[in-house]
């Protein structure tokens, strides 16, 4: 598995909505952090001053506790149900991911910030992108920003079609773009979440997997074999969990001047693996 740095990447306020909606096509509506958080002020359950707490009223839906029919002892993993030593997986803070042969793991950057917001794995002709979040701990946001993603790529003129996919609800996407002949084309993206504890997992598939089940597979288990470490820190809901680069990439980075670029730029819907639709 190679790893890939890159660049600059602007962060806003409605990320996690706007990225998704935006990132299946070339247009720019946000970035990558956040997906629209509560209202200035508000505190609720995803301020957590004891992240042991989980007791809730009787009746509520937790987000330990699926609402989908997937087997989430298959993954995404929680950190506290994984032993981290030797493991095998590349650790980037929030995220711990293995590496499949022939893989390319791609870290967005901040470089304003300093941060790595966003690790895209890329096999063959399919990439998935992959993000973790802040959520309640007494409730999912999943289907809540299922809906908000739909209604953006919809109003843009795209398509969203829900579907169940191997990690549960999924969004099967197209979005509009001027090609360069001024025709109108689209690109397909698959997006898929998954609700853990006091956590959020977002994947959006690109490229071949994203409108080819078999080629998805591979990454679909690289999603599944995921470990997400949420940490004990107070944090909104929908506040994106940061990553870090890995110390062997740290150590290999350059002194001086900025890294070197990878062969595509880490946004997967932009100039990654693409398949679009002329009309």
């Amino acid at each position: 598995m190679s790893i890939f740095r890159r660049g600059s990447k602007a962060t806003s306020d409605d990320d996690l909505v706007a990225d998704g909606a935006e990132g299946a096509g070339e247009a720019e509506v946000g970035g990558v952090d956040q997906v629209a958080p509560t209202a200035a002020g508000q505190q609720d359950d995803g301020y957590e001053a004891a992240p042991d707490d989980r007791a809730s009223a009787a009746g509520e839906t937790h987000a330990d506790e699926p609402t989908d029919d997937v087997d989430s002892s298959r993954g995404p993993f929680d950190a506290a149900d994984v032993e981290a030593a030797g493991d095998g997986r590349l650790d980037l803070g929030a995220l711990r991911i293995r590496g499949l042969p022939g893989m390319e793991l791609r870290l967005e950057v901040d470089e304003e910030a300093q941060q790595v917001v966003g690790a895209t794995a890329v096999l063959g002709e399919s990439a998935v992108q992959l993000q973790a979040f802040a959520a309640p701990r007494t409730a999912g946001i999943w289907d809540g920003i299922r809906s908000e993603i739909a209604e953006s790529i919809v109003a843009q003129g795209g398509t969203a079609d829900e579907a169940h996919g191997p990690l549960g609800s999924e969004l099967r996407t197209r979005m509009p773009s001027a090609g360069p002949d001024g025709r109108t084309v689209y690109a397909p993206a698959r997006f898929a979440g998954v609700d853990g504890p006091r956590w959020f997992l977002r994947a959006v598939f690109s490229g071949r997997a994203a409108i080819d089940d078999e080629a998805a597979q591979p990454l679909v288990e690289v999603v599944r074999d995921t470990v997400v470490v949420r940490g004990d820190a107070a944090m909104a809901p929908r506040e994106m969990l940061l990553l870090q680069l890995p110390q062997q990439a740290e150590a290999d980075e350059p002194q001086d001047g900025p890294a070197a670029p990878a062969a595509d730029d880490l946004k997967p819907f932009q100039r990654g693996p693409e398949i679009t639709e002329v009309r």
